[in-house]
């Protein structure tokens, strides 16, 4: 189960950045924000707008993969300690 947890996160980097092009694009009302800004400020602002449009996009995905990542070892915790319980039953009833 950890390899192939480990091999669907190894696949998901691989995905987003062979995909990292596409991910610059922006919404309608950004983009002409930007146009409308290009003039006044410089490049420097469109680049600004994607790097914050990326990171309001990536956020709510990063904690959901750590609050998934937690949920799971807590589950593996639980289920270890029930088997172990599960165990000392058999023990006890067996000797």
């Amino acid at each position: 189960m950890k390899k192939w947890f480990l091999k669907m996160l190894a696949f998901s980097w691989v995905f987003i950045i062979v995909t990292s092009g596409e991910l610059l694009a922006q919404c309608a009302m950004c983009r002409a924000s930007v146009e409308t800004n290009v003039n006044e400020d410089g490049i420097g602002f469109a680049a600004k707008l994607n790097t914050g449009i990326l990171y309001l996009f990536v956020t709510p995905y990063l904690l959901v993969m750590v609050i998934g990542y937690f949920w799971y070892r807590k589950s593996r915790e639980h289920m270890e300690k029930q088997k172990e319980a599960e165990l000392r039953k058999q023990r006890l009833f067996n000797a």
